[in-house]
């Protein structure tokens, strides 16, 4: 740890203590010896905020640390499954608006990653930003061609900064899991890790540039999703120029009611986008908060989506999809017992599991939800209560599945807010039926047998490379050698020993230790298998 990290640690507890987050710990079953060090603290002299409960406190905490802290808030927001609900409905409150960095640090960063000025790259710069958000900030800019883009710049320092944040998350987690049971039951190394792997693949602006161009390539001429065109020749790991987009945001109600929206398509295509990106393509746009997600203005009456913001995407594997297929289809003909094979089949929960205890703790947690209107069903409180039972009976986290229910929750959200009867198990079964069809139909088991015909040359190749590596072990194993010259000899110096102590008993009781050894070599030399 440098100074400036330690430096970073008093900041980190000066916020600690004014919002005496210390109270969110007392919650947890902690050894006498910390709740005692907890009740001693110095942040017991500071009283804690009147006006704000437990969740506003941790989220403005997280704002007062910064960028780092914000999306640190953002993903654990989505850990519905370890959080209590009023703190994780608060961290989901926390925005991508955080102060900008300067412009000149902005340009000067441009520069350095283009290789050459901006004047000989734009023909317009604007200097002030468009937005800023946790770990970066657009600036809008026209290219020498006359093209509207916009310019996405990672803040300056923030590699220093993450580092030395997560250094001190990684010790607090570890600290948590040996302090508390509940603390390891909560897995907080293992958040931290997903966090560091999020946080820094969106540090690379080229993977994000890689992941638009996939989704702009899966829904190209697609009536439901635009996706901005990515300039790849302007392209850096710390800069992105993409196409400048010309939208309502998703939440300006207003807006979309003046131009005469159709609010109920809309909102049926946002859910239609999501099975598309989850079933058909296996690759989905993760972070689909509402500041990422607009509405194009022309044909109100067929209204187009338009997306921004690609660093974390989601995907699943077949297996994966054809679990949650059959698992959502399983849930709504409350077949309980087939929920909980699926389950054991799959590998997610282990196969010594009696599915008769586990097809009953599935049902008490799902009978009440269906007790209301189909439309008044969270489709994403219903996995996430899957997840939460299921957990019970050792269900490893599924990573995938995390960010799958994170994109739902969005999705459903901001469905129902823009048009509040949705139903989106209406809207969504027709495709998921039709997609399983699909997946049976000849011509998809012929897709797929022909994929697996094309990984033979491989699956062959690394066989015979296995082969001859089996081939060159045994080829320099030292040659065996023949066992009968030693077992002869073992054989004399026995039969000698024998003889020179002949028949008498007395005399093997009188005999000397060189008898008893050449004997007990003899009998050695002649047992031994291999001769060696």
């Amino acid at each position: 740890m440098n100074l400036t990290a330690i430096f970073r640690l008093f900041r980190i507890l000066h916020i600690f203590a004014r919002y005496r987050l210390d109270q969110l710990l007392t919650t947890l079953p902690l050894p006498w010896i910390v709740r005692l060090l907890l009740a001693l603290g110095p942040w017991r002299l500071r009283p804690a905020p009147r006006d704000l409960n437990r969740g506003e406190r941790l989220r403005r905490a997280c704002e007062d640390l910064g960028p780092v802290f914000i999306k640190f808030g953002q993903i654990l927001s989505t850990r519905r499954d370890l959080l209590p609900d009023d703190i994780a409905l608060e961290l989901a409150r926390l925005q991508d608006k955080v102060p900008p960095f300067s412009s000149d640090a902005a340009r000067t960063r441009i520069e350095q990653q283009l290789g050459q000025p901006i004047e000989q790259v734009f023909s317009r710069f604007d200097h002030q930003p468009l937005a800023s958000a946790s770990v970066a900030q657009v600036h809008s800019a026209c290219l020498k061609d006359g093209t509207e883009v916009v310019v996405k710049v990672i803040r300056p320092g923030i590699g220093d900064t993450i580092n030395q944040d997560i250094q001190w998350l990684f010790l607090a987690a570890r600290l948590l899991a040996r302090v508390s049971t509940e603390g390891r039951r909560l897995r907080p190394v293992e958040v931290v890790s997903d966090y560091e792997k999020t946080i820094f693949d969106e540090l690379d602006l080229l993977r994000e540039a890689a992941n638009a161009s996939q989704l702009r390539r899966n829904f190209a001429d697609s009536p439901l999703l635009y996706v901005p065109q990515v300039y790849w020749d302007w392209c850096r790991h710390k800069v992105l120029v993409m196409e400048r987009i010309d939208g309502i945001q998703v939440t300006d109600m207003a807006a979309l009611q003046d131009q005469r929206t159709d609010m109920k398509k809309l909102a049926e295509r946002g859910v239609e986008i999501f099975f598309t990106q989850v079933f058909r393509d296996s690759f989905f746009h993760a972070d689909m908060h509402p500041g990422n997600i607009f509405v194009a203005r022309k044909h109100p009456w067929e209204p187009q989506y338009i997306a921004i913001d690609f660093g974390i995407v989601g995907s699943l594997n077949p297996e994966d999809q054809d679990y949650l297929a059959r698992n959502l289809m399983a849930f709504f003909q409350r077949d309980y017992r087939r929920v909980a094979q699926l389950h054991i089949d799959s590998g997610w929960v282990p196969a010594e599991t009696r599915i008769n205890e586990f097809e009953a703790a599935i049902r008490s947690v799902c009978e009440p939800i269906f007790e209301r209107p189909l439309k008044d069903i969270s489709f994403g409180q219903l996995l996430l209560r899957l997840f939460q039972t299921a957990r019970r009976f050792n269900m490893e986290v599924q990573p995938q599945l995390v960010l799958l229910q994170k994109t739902l929750l969005n999705i459903e959200g901001l469905g129902r807010q823009l048009y509040p009867d949705l139903d989106l198990w209406t809207t969504g079964q027709p495709y998921l039926e039709r997609w399983m069809r699909e997946r049976a139909m000849p011509q998809a088991q012929l897709r797929k047998l022909n994929l697996q015909l094309e990984q033979v040359p491989g699956m062959l190749e690394k066989a015979r490379l296995l082969l001859d590596k089996h081939s060159k072990a045994e080829q320099s194993k030292p040659p065996a050698r023949n066992p009968w010259p030693l077992r002869l000899l073992g054989l004399a110096l026995a039969a000698t020993a024998a003889a020179s102590l002949g028949a008498e008993p007395d005399a093997w009781v009188q005999a000397q230790p060189l008898h008893w050894l050449s004997l007990a070599l003899g009998v050695w030399l002649v047992l031994r298998p291999d001769g060696r």
